[in-house]
């Protein structure tokens, strides 16, 4: 079965105590409940890039524009129990957007900061890889999750070439 391709966007400012990241409470459909990034599904004749930014507006309510996407690397997501849950993720981060986030149907938004990331609430995978993203680190990184479709199995990361691909 061919894993869906999905994005998530990280939009990153200085706050008060340094440097924070907007993530958001999933409100229906898969994660439900868990702290999140913003993005979604790219749809046929969609780019990565294209589709980031059209799901950062429908979730948050604020625009972002391609040229303003800092490339932050993929996670492919394996989960053998679910095999049409597997994910190819591409990843973005954004310093610059228009708006102020929003809270919709399917997202809750809040500022976190960097260093104390909720990842008691988030997906068990985001420690491995989403403060490395965030930190500039550019990555490739393949998580396998166990049989409960919630714990770590393995997780194998590569840097990224210049290129935008992994070693």
């Amino acid at each position: 079965m061919t894993a869906a391709h999905v994005t998530l966007c990280f939009l990153l400012r200085d706050g008060d105590d340094g440097k924070e990241v907007l993530l958001g409470r999933k409100k229906t459909g898969f994660g439900t409940g868990k702290i999140v990034g913003v993005g979604g599904h790219v749809e046929m004749g969609e780019t990565a890039a294209e589709a980031v930014c059209r799901e950062v507006g429908e979730e948050i309510f604020v625009r972002v524009e391609e040229q303003h996407l800092i490339p932050a690397g993929t996670v492919d997501f394996v989960f053998p129990a679910r095999s049409e849950w597997n994910m190819f993720t591409t990843v973005y981060l954004t310093e610059q957007w228009a708006g102020e986030p929003a809270e919709s149907d399917e997202i809750a938004p809040q500022w976190y900061r960097v260093g104390r990331l909720p990842i008691e609430n988030m997906w068990a995978d985001a420690e491995h890889w989403l403060p490395a993203m965030i930190s500039g680190q550019r990555i490739a990184v393949e998580v396998v999750l166990a049989d409960d479709n919630e714990s770590v199995a393995d997780v194998r990361t590569a840097e990224w070439l210049d290129s935008g691909t992994a070693l």
